[in-house]
């Protein structure tokens, strides 16, 4: 830029003795035409910085890496007056978990959790998915049926949408929110509808949403999954009640990666490979419908389980893609 300007300032000087009018006018013009594209420019700039803030690029590396965590859960309220509440000590017996990034870019991060059974196999967790201003949602309703809704530009602006994925890579819910960085924390805070926690589909049946507030809290030892939950009762046709009330914390304490090398040795380049084709068959069905809904077993199996039966057989191809679409086809329906 400051040599296209000496450039053009040697030229009209030269010149400007002969028109001194014509030239001084063509020198503001084309002064004024500099001073705004480089406004634009700059404008662009400070946009795109916008979009890569190295608070929430921090704060979601800092969810990667190795960490040995603690699940505690309390009911605190209930609307149940025959039931009677009794506090509980914390469990501190911690699992470890691997947490790596199976996609990177300044917008969207995609993490895969690895659960390290003690004394046991390694196994497929959960994955989670960071993404900026994305403008698609899925709403979860009831009984294992999301729908989809679209949001405008301005109500995620500097917004992050977590999305969390079943061990299957089906939905479970998805949030937004921006990461804000106050009293020397910096965390994400999101309420959002999801179906029933793992810890609690196969033995319970009283409530059919869990309404969650999460709470995610980072620093340089690891991070906090605080969670407000409320258990509810949804029929159609009839208001939301609240039977009760339940208290989460997730602690995952950061961990030197060798102690989760067996995890980073269990995530091989087949593995890779089939679990996103399966993550590919997801996105190319919830990317046609506007509602989605899984159902929990055909034939005493769970949808993870079909699945982890077809990676055993170790297709490749187009031919382990189909068989994938074939298996999802039985337990997916989309309108």
């Amino acid at each position: 830029m400051k040599e296209c300007f000496l450039i053009l300032k040697e030229k009209i000087l030269h010149n400007f003795y002969l028109r001194p009018d014509f030239y001084l006018y063509k020198f503001t013009t084309t002064m004024k035409k500099i001073f705004l594209l480089t406004t634009m420019a700059m404008g662009t700039a400070a946009l795109s910085a916008q979009a890569q803030t190295a608070q929430d690029q921090q704060a979601i590396q800092k969810l990667c890496g190795c960490f040995a965590v603690t699940f505690n859960y309390a009911e605190t309220f209930t609307t149940d007056t025959t039931k009677t509440m009794a506090s509980h000590l914390m469990d501190t017996n911690a699992v470890l978990e691997y947490e790596f990034p199976l996609e990177q870019s300044p917008e969207k991060v995609v993490i895969q959790h690895i659960l390290i059974v003690p004394g046991g196999p390694m196994i497929k967790h959960w994955r989670e998915e960071w993404a900026y201003e994305q403008t698609t949602l899925w709403k979860y309703d009831q009984n294992k049926e999301w729908v989809k809704t679209t949001l405008s530009p301005d109500e995620v602006k500097g917004k992050w949408t977590q999305s969390i994925w079943e061990v299957s890579d089906a939905p479970r819910y998805q949030g937004i929110s921006e990461w804000v960085n106050t009293n020397n924390e910096l965390f994400w805070l999101n309420t959002t509808d999801a179906p029933l926690p793992r810890r609690e589909y196969t033995i319970r049946n009283d409530y059919n949403v869990l309404n969650r507030t999460n709470r995610i809290i980072v620093s340089d030892k690891g991070y906090m999954h605080e969670q407000d939950n409320k258990k509810i009762i949804r029929r159609a046709g009839q208001p939301d009640s609240i039977l009760t009330y339940e208290k989460g914390y997730n602690n995952y304490v950061r961990m030197p990666d060798s102690k989760c090398e067996g995890a980073q040795a269990f995530w091989t380049k087949e593995k890779a490979e089939f679990w996103a084709d399966v993550r590919a068959v997801w996105s190319e069905k919830m990317d046609k419908a506007n509602r989605i809904k899984v159902k929990d077993e055909i034939d005493n199996q769970r949808l993870h389980e079909a699945l982890g039966d077809l990676e055993d057989k170790k297709l490749n191809g187009d031919k382990r893609k189909k068989a994938i679409e074939r298996v999802m086809d039985k337990f997916i329906s989309i309108a």
